[in-house]
Order: structure tokens, then C-alpha cells, then sequence
């Protein structure tokens, strides 16, 4: 355990920036996991309602430094790829 305040508080501010960080991660998971499910599901409509909210959602993850701007293109991209590639 530390010893010095500021390292203290260094350990408090860590944890609460961890679990906010884990929870949106969590949150986006959840998005793309719907966008993937109407994939398979076959349901275009679904799939690009559920695509529109989770690149809202993956971007703001993204703008708050959450995901590395590369990670969060690559999620849009692929799935936008297979929501476009539904028949």
C-alpha cells in the first residue's frame, strides 16, 4: 500500500477511471453483440437501426479516449461489412 498522499490518490482516481472505462467497454460489447444477432438473424432493419446505435455508442468511447481511434474504426468497419453484406 502506498505511503505518500499523492500516490494514494493516484490508486483512488485509477480505480474510478478503471471501472468508468470498464463500463462503457461493456456497454459497446452489448451494442455490437445486438448489431451481430440481427445479422444472423437475417433481419436487415434491425441490423441497421442496431448498426447506427452502436457506432454512435463505439464513437463517444472513442472521443473519450476509451478506444484508440483505430480500434474503434475497425469495429464500425466490420460492422458495417456485414450489415452491408446482408442480402
Amino acid at each position: 500500500m502506498a505511503n505518500i498522499k499523492s500516490a494514494k490518490k493516484r490508486i483512488l482516481v485509477n480505480k474510478k477511471k478503471y471501472e468508468r472505462n470498464k463500463s462503457v467497454r461493456s456497454e459497446v460489447k452489448t451494442y455490437i453483440r445486438n448489431v451481430e444477432s440481427s445479422v444472423e438473424a437475417g433481419n436487415k432493419d434491425d441490423a441497421s437501426k442496431a448498426l447506427v446505435a452502436a457506432v454512435s455508442v463505439i464513437n463517444k468511447a472513442a472521443s473519450k479516449g476509451i478506444y484508440h481511434k483505430n480500434n474503434a474504426a475497425r469495429k464500425v468497419s466490420r460492422l458495417s461489412k456485414a450489415v452491408n453484406q446482408m442480402a
